[in-house]
């Protein structure tokens, strides 16, 4: 890859510094601190998409909106509802937690979240948080913490239909309608998505030369009501089920089901005290079938919560509450054990002083398996002038072994203990004229990571350094409404020196977009550079960009068309191998493609 378009991000921040008109940037974030805040005020990095931002941006999957985000790597094994994992800050795709509505949705078996059966048509808004956060949320947040909102309702009455078709038999159809009023808000939500896919894989054998087709069902509930000024209830209901194809002997393909469900009460006491609590449930279903046998992983979680947040005085927050929630796994392979539970209680105080701001958090695990573990966190934030802020912190993480580390038939290990994080984070902020920009400086050391030994049996045996650099900016340039972030990393298997697997060690973004009255443009860029597809580093994958187009034409108040080509130059590029009868072959991305939508909105 041609190394110049790394620099463009220094050079546009230099021009875009002088600019005088503002992009609309979300502020206020809930999942960093588990109450909302300003993002402004948060010590954390994060990016936020909203609603309007997905429906801008036309992201063909979640994976597709997440690639944007500085720091995250994305890899697939072949298109739409192929397998997706994620690397956030170069840790690994089971080192992030992914929660919807606030329930943890990884799978207890393999540890990692099913990302790519979810529908982005489903979803109301995504925060990412970058960097460590077990202190707040246990198990899982070394590289950061990834929150999705399900659609909520708004003032009114407001129905939508939108119908979808695009290359490859890709056809969408969403139906939904939201409301409410001053005390109550409701949405109700289903749609359809399904396409015949691609060929995921390259060699020509038996049936792995048809394409990989893949169908979601998706349907989501959520209501609220205010009962005063001062007491909430709510519930937040998401369902997705469907089928996906990939290649392999025996023409597999697996049924899926990822679903949630969470409630919650909150009660403002007083001036000084406010409650919540909430509870959920959450269930990853997958069966796996193949001409001559199936088999199945399903994960059941059931969860609840009790937050507190006490007011003392001006400058004083403090934040204290019990976490608690229960693993079970009903599978066609053997375990030794099919269940434990994890309870934890946490405290965070924030203190706001005229010249510094302090941020301390303690959490302490009790984990049915391996015991207690205790995390700890630690922000300082320094106001440079009225512009500039410098933020210096300190986190502490840690990951739970899985199910399958600790109790399959065959290779498990009972006396692992969690893989061990700390990180050490230096950030400026600065906004001119409305124009955002942001760098972070990071360094990550990871002790006991859990690998296979000569004998297939999994140890605390590895270790890993991640050093980064994430540059980010925001401003219109000549009407046009850019984003920009680059992010350099260094992440290293501190044994052997090798780069880790997987993950690039830099990564570009940019989205521009302008209305020119009720026709609107804009182009995104996304650019990796060379990774590897294994830990020996003999298997080395190319770095990439490619490019995508987008329109939208407000045809009325009430219709809107949207038309997005993906992939606009063709670009033919790897983002993992896989073996076949001992050779190594990549799997398939889609090529040049094209999606159009109409939406409608009627507004009453």
């Amino acid at each position: 890859m041609n190394k110049s378009l790394f620099l463009l991000p220094a050079l546009l921040a230099s021009a875009i510094a002088q600019a005088n008109e503002a992009v609309d940037l979300p502020d206020t974030i809930v999942t960093a601190s588990r109450q909302a805040e300003s993002a402004s005020d948060s010590s954390a990095a994060t990016t936020v998409f909203t609603r309007d931002d997905i429906d801008r941006l036309q992201p063909a999957s979640v994976a597709d909106l997440l690639r944007r985000v500085p720091g995250m790597s994305i890899t697939t094994t072949g298109g739409i509802g192929s397998l997706t994992s994620l690397s956030l800050r170069g840790t690994s795709a089971t080192q992030s937690l992914v929660m919807i509505d606030g329930q943890r949705i990884g799978s207890a078996s393999a540890g990692q979240a099913s990302l790519e059966f979810i529908n982005v048509d489903q979803i109301e808004r995504i925060e990412v948080v970058r960097g460590p956060r077990s202190a707040l949320y246990g198990s899982d947040a070394i590289g950061g913490v990834i929150q999705i909102f399900t659609r909520q309702g708004s003032d009114g009455l407001n129905p939508r239909i939108k119908l979808g078709v695009g290359s490859n038999q890709t056809y969408t159809r969403e139906l939904g309608l939201s409301g409410g009023n001053g005390q109550t808000r409701f949405n109700l939500g289903a749609s359809l998505n399904e396409t015949a896919g691609i060929d995921r894989t390259r060699h020509n054998a038996d049936g792995d030369q048809d394409r990989d087709g893949y169908r979601n069902r998706a349907y989501n509930a959520s209501f609220a009501h205010n009962f005063t000024d001062d007491l909430e209830v709510g519930i937040r209901v998401l369902e997705q089920s469907g089928n996906t194809e990939y290649d392999l002997f025996g023409n597999p393909e697996d049924d899926f089901r990822l679903s949630t469900v969470a409630t919650h009460l909150q009660w403002q006491v007083n001036d000084v005290w406010r409650t919540r609590v909430e509870a959920g449930h959450a269930e990853d279903k997958r069966d796996s079938n193949y001409d001559f046998f199936a088999f199945a992983y399903n994960t059941y979680r059931d969860s609840a919560s009790w937050l507190n947040n006490l007011q003392l005085g001006e400058r004083n927050t403090l934040q204290a509450g019990l976490d608690w929630y229960e693993d079970r796994l009903n599978s066609t392979s053997a375990f030794n054990q099919t269940e434990r539970y994890n309870q934890a209680a946490f405290v965070q105080h924030r203190y706001d002083a005229e010249r510094f701001s302090t941020d301390f958090g303690w959490r302490h695990d009790d984990n049915e398996q391996f015991g207690h573990e205790n995390t700890f966190n630690a922000a300082l934030t320094v106001p440079l002038d009225t512009n500039q802020q410098v933020i210096a912190s300190y986190g502490e993480g840690f990951r739970a072994p899985t199910f399958n580390d600790l109790y399959t038939a065959f290779g498990a290990n009972p006396d692992l203990q969690p893989e061990k994080s700390k990180s050490y984070e230096l950030q400026w902020r600065g906004q001119w004229d409305d124009t955002q920009l942001q760098a972070a400086a990071y360094r990550t050391d990871i002790e006991d990571l859990i690998l296979l030994d000569p004998f297939f049996v999994a140890q605390n045996i590895s270790s890993a350094r991640i050093h980064g650099l994430e540059l980010s900016a925001g401003t219109t340039v000549l009407e046009w409404s850019t984003l920009v972030s680059a992010t350099w990393l260094d992440p290293r298997d501190r044994e052997s020196g090798k780069q880790l697997p997987r993950r690039p060690k830099r990564l570009l973004s940019i989205d521009t977009d302008r209305q020119f009255g009720v026709v609107g443009l804009g182009f995104s860029l996304v650019a990796n550079s060379t990774r590897y597809n294994d830990l020996d580093n003999t298997q080395k994958l190319s770095g990439f960009g490619t490019v995508e187009a987008r329109a939208n034409w407000l045809m009325s108040d009430a219709l809107r068309w949207d038309l997005k080509i993906g992939n606009a130059f063709d670009k033919d590029y790897r983002l993992a191998n896989y073996n076949y009868n001992g050779q190594t072959y990549a799997y398939q991305n889609e090529g040049l493609t094209g999606n159009l939508a109409l939406t409608w909105t009627p507004q009453f």
